[in-house]
């Protein structure tokens, strides 16, 4: 049966390469992108000519359209604490907002599919974290537009689907990096990989051992397109999607600087609530998506990305 499928936030890192992958799909008769470019670019579906493809520069919480769709996938949020604490209104909108709206342009007994994040555990005194872990999480600290906006959405969702037809997919994403990342971008890996290539000096907050599991993105792909729509299965989530591999964050700063010549670190005072650990309980994820796991070692990851990056500023001199 002919899908009709709406992807907010499909212009941005992670929604440009879920994009790709729902475009390979036989049954989509319509892929519609919404996408306001405040963290994506068009660059990240340039390369895109199917005619079922189409892109309309709106925010996700403003959006409207005469048809309803089958499958709808919310991305549609900054995911950088650079970003989001910048707007914190303007995150928690595109969250919240966004969800309610879209909803409303969902078919009776649709599916409703929506990237949560590890944030929604905080500062964990767990590791790793399992999806029924309740999280260490500061509702007012300068953190928790994101946080709790993802949170919220969640309990939007799941209360809807407890209450009327909804079939809800909610997966909560740990560290993810990859080519199609901003070379602004903020967070950890793309920013030692930019200042590697930029200035030379890679920023290293506090000391460093704050550890984080970083999950290369053609890998953390393929778990949300097996959860979202390519396997039969009834669980609907929370369902953790990551690498558990654990590296600090100055190890990782290391190799990075390893593969620049003459590039080096600065420590700098460490951000405030920077979570200290981030890990994935995966016990649930083998359950549901059995054969699935982040199989790129960090250190590969990071070569391709860095030579991605690498490209992307020789062509912007």
């Amino acid at each position: 049966m002919a899908r009709s499928v709406l992807v907010s936030g499909g212009c941005g890192f992670l929604g440009s390469h879920l994009v790709d992958r729902l475009l390979r799909r036989d049954d989509v008769e319509k892929l519609v992108v919404v996408d306001n470019l405040w963290t994506g670019t068009k660059d990240n579906t340039a390369h895109i000519v199917d005619p079922r493809f189409s892109l309309q520069i709106v925010d996700a919480e403003s959006f409207s359209a005469s048809d309803r769709f089958d499958e709808i996938i919310h991305l549609a949020s900054p995911a950088s604490p650079v970003w989001y604490m910048r707007e914190p209104t303007r995150t928690i909108r595109a969250n919240i907002g966004g969800a309610l709206n879209l909803l409303s342009l969902l078919r009776p007994g649709g599916r409703f599919c929506f990237t949560s994040t590890s944030e929604v555990y905080g500062d964990p005194l767990v590791s790793p974290q399992p999806e029924n872990y309740r999280g260490s999480v500061d509702c007012t600290g300068p953190r928790s537009s994101y946080d709790e906006s993802k949170r919220c959405t969640e309990a939007l969702l799941f209360e809807q689907q407890r209450v009327g037809d909804l079939d809800v997919r909610v997966v909560r994403l740990f560290n993810t990096y990859g080519p199609r990342t901003r070379i602004d971008d903020g967070r950890a890996v793309s920013n030692f990989v930019s200042q590697a290539l930029t200035t030379g000096i890679l920023t290293v907050y506090g000391d460093g051992s704050q550890s984080r599991s970083w999950g290369y993105v053609d890998d953390i792909v393929e778990g949300l397109e097996r959860f979202f729509w390519r396997d039969s299965i009834s669980h609907r989530g929370p369902l953790n999607i990551g690498n558990n591999h654990e590296v600090s964050v100055l190890e990782t700063a290391r190799f990075i600087s390893s593969l620049v010549p003459g590039s080096r670190i600065e420590h700098h005072p460490p951000t405030p609530q920077d979570p200290t650990n981030r890990c994935p309980d995966l016990t649930m994820a083998r359950r549901v998506l059995p054969g699935w796991e982040a199989r790129t070692g960090y250190q590969d990851g990071i070569a391709r990305t860095l030579e991605w990056f690498r490209r992307q500023i020789a062509s912007k001199q």
